[in-house]
């Protein structure tokens, strides 16, 4: 009966917590998802769920050797899952159908392989948040578009969308749909860190200059 009572207190506190690690995942809080999110699966181990979040919020940190332990421990719990081969395949050794156009597309337009790089690994941030969350890929070169086309625009080339529908072969519709939700889900801004591939990011002399507006106003604020 104790380790029955323990089992459903241990649940109840995991739940809570893991609800404390979705709001802080949704701030984009992801130190303090994280942090929830461990806990919860050191409460409840058996829950697949609670696995996927955390590879979720590992991805979303930059943290992808310990976020791809998390989706290995998701598929040892839920390996009939809908979802269970498109996680698997981001074990394998291949590439999957989008990054194989991908590579063959961007290679084709002479890009340097550091950009080609960003564009695999925004497609590999991209499955992993969407969770357990199904896709559909009925033309992978809808999705390699996407990823090409919001690669080259986060390091600011120059590149239409009608360009790039046009070398992919799908229409621009469909390229401007899925680039906002990739935009959307990985929350991507310009220059944006994870994907740009300069030596000099512009966002780096906004910062600089945001830091030396906080110094100004801090002494103009000080009484002499």
């Amino acid at each position: 009966m104790g380790s029955a009572r323990a089992r459903t207190t241990n649940r109840k506190q995991a739940t809570d917590i893991y609800q404390e690690a979705m709001a802080a995942y949704q701030r984009w809080d992801v130190d303090k998802a994280v942090e929830k999110l461990q806990s919860a699966v050191q409460l409840v181990p058996s829950e697949a769920a609670y696995h996927m979040n955390l590879a979720q919020a590992l991805a979303r940190a930059g943290d992808f050797d310990r976020a791809l332990r998390a989706l290995a421990n998701y598929l040892r719990l839920a390996s009939y899952s809908v979802v269970s081969e498109r996680v698997e395949q981001l074990f394998a050794s291949g590439m999957d159908s989008v990054e194989e156009v991908l590579t063959e597309q961007m290679q084709a337009a002479s890009l340097p392989l550091d950009i080609i790089g960003a564009a695999i690994q925004m497609w590999m941030e991209y499955r992993i948040t969407l969770g357990e969350e199904p896709l559909r890929i009925p033309k992978p070169a809808t999705w390699a578009a996407a990823v090409d086309y919001t690669t080259r625009k986060v390091n600011l080339h120059e590149i239409s969308v009608d360009r790039i529908s046009e070398e992919y072969g799908i229409s621009a519709q469909t390229l401007r749909g899925h680039h906002r939700q990739l935009t959307q889900r990985l929350d991507i801004m310009p220059c944006d860190y994870r994907y740009f591939t300069g030596s000099e990011n512009p966002l780096d002399k906004l910062v600089e200059a945001a830091e030396m507006l906080d110094r100004l106003e801090q002494r103009f604020q000080q009484e002499n």
